[in-house]
């Protein structure tokens, strides 16, 4: 399936762009500085063009994704939820405010074996530190609560976004 046309790059250079950064901006001190020169382009443009291109919906973020593995963080867990229906949007934001929780999101049940309808991603050294976040997390929802569960990973997936080809 294509993408809307209003959600293409603009022209044949933001599409570069776009092909250039998909895996990620370069790890140096200057990344756009570096892109620029790969592209033989100006690197004032280059920003310009990805803001521009953020502001439209082209791009949907740019951050760093650090690999918790590598920083210590060996306990992964899915904080979900079975929160009242009527106030999943609210308490999602608040849960999703916590300083600890990476992302949080709201999911359809599937009854009976699927109560849950809101999920939160935490990130811990020890099981002991998601367990204890997970307590943080209930007090947030208080009543609104009527059960959760934690899914810890068992191994690393690869995540990437959409890719576009030549």
């Amino acid at each position: 399936m294509n993408a809307p046309a209003d959600l293409l790059p603009h022209d044949a250079t933001d599409r570069r762009i776009v092909q250039a950064t998909q895996a990620g901006l370069p790890l140096t001190p200057r990344p756009y500085h570096t892109l620029a020169e790969q592209l033989g382009l100006d690197a004032a443009d280059i920003m310009q063009r990805m803001q521009r291109m953020l502001d439209a919906g082209i791009i949907r973020r740019i951050g760093a994704v650090p690999n918790h593995y590598a920083l210590g963080f060996r306990a992964n867990g899915m904080t979900v939820w079975d929160v009242v229906d009527a106030r999943v949007d609210e308490l999602g934001a608040a849960v999703g405010a916590l300083d600890f929780v990476t992302h949080c999101y709201q999911r359809p049940r599937h009854p009976p074996d699927w109560p849950y309808n809101l999920f939160a991603m935490v990130h811990g050294k020890t099981r002991d530190e998601v367990e204890a976040k997970t307590q943080l997390i209930a007090t947030v929802l208080g009543d609104a609560s009527r059960g959760h569960d934690v899914l810890y990973s068992a191994r690393i997936l690869k995540k990437t976004g959409l890719r576009i080809g030549a």
